[in-house]
């Protein structure tokens, strides 16, 4: 088990994702931050007290749960009234893409109604991928082989982020 990223790196990674959403979603008004359940919604929430102690848009968090084992199984359920996402600005998150399994049906949930954009966020991007998923901000990216995987732990005093 490597260490990719320490605790303070990654407090650094996270802040910086936080301001550059901001950069990203300056104009709007109102924004949705969804966070895939786990990680995905931790590193949500702390994006969004970023992006709400730094402005004045309205910031909705909220949770996105999907079997991540097998995300065809079951119905990808949100922690928020899906018709508030109307034409919103929607911001998806996960701590990383692995395989792109995850991201890519919790966006498709996202696509079933009209939405005004959407902008996919991840601590770590591992670039190999078997699904056709970008990431349009990341912390971190790394190429790794297809065997390798990355695993983050998020804690309030030690985090880290590491190659398995």
């Amino acid at each position: 088990m490597q260490v990719i990223l320490n605790h303070q790196q990654i407090q650094q990674k996270i802040t910086r994702l936080g301001h550059e959403l901001l950069e990203n979603c300056f104009e709007e008004e109102e924004i949705f931050i969804g966070g895939i359940q786990g990680n995905g919604f931790e590193l949500a929430k702390t994006l969004a007290n970023i992006i709400a102690q730094n402005s004045d848009i309205s910031v909705n968090h909220f949770e996105i749960k999907i079997n991540k084992i097998e995300p065809w199984k079951e119905k990808v359920n949100l922690t928020i009234d899906e018709e508030k996402l109307k034409k919103g600005f929607i911001i998806l998150v996960d701590d990383v893409i692995n395989s792109g399994k995850t991201m890519q049906y919790a966006l498709v949930k996202f696509l079933e109604r009209p939405t005004k954009t959407i902008r996919t966020v991840v601590l770590v991007d591992r670039k190999h991928r078997r699904y056709p998923v970008k990431a349009d901000i990341v912390g971190l990216s790394l190429s790794t082989t297809l065997k390798d995987r990355v695993e983050v732990v998020l804690g309030a005093r030690d985090s880290k982020a590491f190659l398995a």
